[in-house]
C-alpha cells in the first residue's frame, strides 16, 4: 500500500512539475517572438547607439536570432515537455543554455539596459532546476 501512495504522489509531483516548466518554457517563447518581432519591425524608441561597436547597423539581426533561434529552443522545449518527449529534459537544458547565452553576448554588446535581463537569467535557472527533477528519459 506504501509503494502505490508513493508512485501516486511521484507521479503528482511529476506533473505538477511538467506544467510549470512546460507554462515557464511557453512564456519565454512568446516573449522572444515578440522580442523578435519588435526587433526585426525596427524596435521603434530603442536608439541604434547601442549597437556602437556592434557587427550590427540596426536591430533586424538580433530580433531575428532572438525570434527563431531562443523563441525556437524554447517553443521545442515546451513542446518537449507537454508532450512528455524522451529528449524534453535535454530540449530543457539546451534552450536554458541558449537564453543565458543570448543574455551574455547582449549585455557585452549593449550592457545592462533592462529589468527584464536580469529577470529572464533567474526564470531561465528556475527552468534549469525544474528540468534537473524531470526523468532522464520521460516516457513517450
Amino acid at each position: 500500500m506504501k509503494k502505490s501512495i508513493n508512485q501516486s504522489t511521484s507521479g503528482k509531483t511529476q506533473m505538477i512539475i511538467r506544467y510549470i516548466l512546460g507554462s515557464l518554457l511557453a512564456f519565454i517563447a512568446l516573449n522572444a517572438f515578440g522580442g523578435g518581432y519588435y526587433g526585426m519591425s525596427g524596435a521603434e524608441g530603442v536608439s541604434t547607439e547601442l549597437l556602437e561597436g556592434s557587427p550590427f547597423k540596426n536591430y533586424f539581426i538580433p530580433g531575428l536570432i532572438l525570434f527563431v533561434v531562443v523563441g525556437g529552443a524554447f517553443l521545442f522545449a515546451a513542446i518537449a515537455v507537454f508532450a512528455r518527449f524522451p529528449i524534453a529534459r535535454k530540449a530543457s537544458f539546451a534552450a536554458v543554455y541558449v537564453v543565458l547565452i543570448w543574455l551574455i553576448v547582449q549585455i557585452a554588446i549593449i550592457g545592462y539596459v533592462s529589468w527584464m535581463q536580469p529577470v529572464t537569467a533567474i526564470v531561465a535557472l528556475i527552468v534549469f532546476f525544474l528540468a534537473w527533477f524531470l526523468p532522464k528519459q520521460s516516457p513517450a
